[in-house]
């Protein structure tokens, strides 16, 4: 994750904390400031492909409409090494940024414990590409579904932490020129990103 992304997310979660004289405005909000493996179940046409796994700072913020129903947006960013036939094709590095949005049902009966389903969409940027000198490779943007699953545990009022786990559907073609190239390989992403986090709510 680059610089800039972690200091956005730094000051979110200041804010976070900071906001108490805002609560009036932010009574529907939780925030969750945490880490997120980003783990790709890949494939490829016709060029299998591998994706690392990578975990990476990851920031959520949900809104809710009554105490079982709420919408939540979860953002990170992450860079991924790949390759290709087996590893004999180095294609570099890519980042992405693939915000998602999901509508969730929580139980709320449970005590401290609220375990919750979701589901939604998912819009995937490739932000950078960084092959090896001589080749090129492009990523189109994706769009795609979302699934997960995760509970919170209320510590308090305010304060609690998080376990989540999302199944995200990413598609993407990839166009690779330079040395083995001219060819677009047909990319299943579809990570399953598992996250643990701070929560605080409003």
């Amino acid at each position: 994750m680059n610089k800039l992304s972690v200091a956005a997310v730094a000051a979110l979660a200041t804010f976070a904390m900071a906001a108490p004289a805002q609560a009036g405005v932010l009574d529907n909000f939780q925030v969750k400031v945490g880490v997120s493996g980003v783990l790709p179940d890949e494939s490829g046409s016709p060029i299998d492909v591998d994706i690392s796994d990578e975990w990476v700072p990851s920031l959520q913020i949900e809104y809710f409409f009554n105490e079982h129903v709420s919408a939540e947006l979860l953002c990170c960013v992450a860079t991924h090494d790949v390759t290709a036939a087996g590893g004999t094709i180095d294609l570099g590095q890519v980042t992405h940024f693939p915000p998602t949005v999901t509508l969730k049902y929580r139980w709320t009966n449970f005590g401290q414990f609220e375990p919750y389903v979701g589901a939604g969409v998912n819009y995937t940027a490739f932000i950078d590409s960084d092959p090896p000198a001589g080749r090129h490779v492009d990523y189109d943007s994706s769009f795609g579904g979302a699934l997960q699953v995760g509970v919170d545990y209320r510590l308090d009022e305010h304060w609690g932490v998080n376990f989540d786990v999302r199944r995200i559907w990413i598609n993407t073609d990839a166009t690779i020129s330079g040395d083995i190239g001219p060819v677009t390989d047909a990319v299943d992403i579809n990570p399953w990103v598992v996250s643990t986090s701070i929560a605080y709510r409003f």
